[in-house]
């Protein structure tokens, strides 16, 4: 009997690894401030355009003097390092004494964007020291359009801890998911068009196939509807007649010409002097 329970505690054993082996392989992902049910369409719409670039990790480093040395580390959704469990998002190395210092956290995460460009805003970073009142450190992440490129450029562009308050990290990068859907260059207009025309040489080839092949038509019989095209000509010219003539169709001349009434017969006596005698 003590064999089949060994063996279940072993089973057991495993499967709790396996579980836990699972829950750590999931990252964490960004958590928009405030309650689940407050983010806005508009938030999840962004965080999910992003995605593309959460599997990709980024390094800066930056070098003032002999007292700063450090190294940036950015993933965009995920914790830099997941076995600390920190939320870390954004995470500054000072590369002197190996000190850790986290900029931004994932689970307080602000998103909003513009027409070119997404902000990415990690809140909730350790807390300063003798600046900016001792509050937490914040990173914002500027995500600028570039087409063709999944992600490039990331670097630093400053720090303000100058102020009592709202000092933060400000880093930007390139990233084609940051750019606006390409609209169609045909306007309607053009797609109306084109429609029409196809549909005209539909009619006019198909019609002179039908007209050729199974009735057997010839010359300009194979044209279609010829006889309906040629009385519409007609109909046309007969309109455009009517409309433009400025008078009425029955009006008299304004001037009076030599009709053939008028000349009368000539002499045959009138030139008879002219003859020789």
């Amino acid at each position: 009997m003590s064999s089949p329970c060994h063996t279940s505690a072993v089973l057991l054993v495993f499967m709790a690894l396996a579980v836990a082996g699972a829950e750590h392989l999931e990252e964490r992902s960004c958590d928009v401030i405030g309650d689940e049910s407050s983010e806005s369409q508009m938030e999840r719409a962004l965080l999910k355009k992003l995605e593309p670039l959460s599997h990709m990790r980024f390094n800066v480093t930056v070098e003032k003097g002999k007292t700063e040395n450090y190294i940036y580390q950015f993933r965009v959704c995920r914790e830099v390092n997941s076995t600390s469990h920190d939320f870390g998002g954004l995470v500054q190395t000072d590369r002197q004494n190996g000190k850790t210092t986290v900029i931004g956290r994932i689970n307080e995460t602000q998103v909003f964007n513009g027409s070119d460009w997404i902000m990415l805003i990690y809140k909730g970073g350790d807390s300063y020291g003798s600046h900016c009142s001792g509050e937490k450190r914040r990173a914002v992440i500027m995500i600028s359009c570039k087409r063709g490129v999944t992600a490039s450029s990331f670097s630093i562009i400053s720090e303000e801890r100058e102020k009592e308050q709202e000092c933060f990290y400000l880093f930007e990068m390139d990233s084609s998911v940051a750019c606006p859907a390409e609209n169609s260059h045909l306007s309607v207009g053009s797609i109306l068009l084109i429609t029409f025309v196809s549909l005209i040489a539909v009619y006019i080839i198909g019609g002179f196939l039908y007209q050729r092949l199974v009735v057997g038509a010839k010359g300009m019989e194979q044209i279609p509807h010829f006889a309906f095209w040629q009385d519409l000509g007609n109909l046309v010219a007969d309109g455009c007649d009517f409309v433009c003539r400025s008078k009425p169709r029955n009006a008299p001349a304004a001037y009076r010409g030599v009709g053939d009434d008028q000349l009368g017969e000539e002499s045959e006596e009138r030139d008879d002097h002219l003859l020789p005698m």
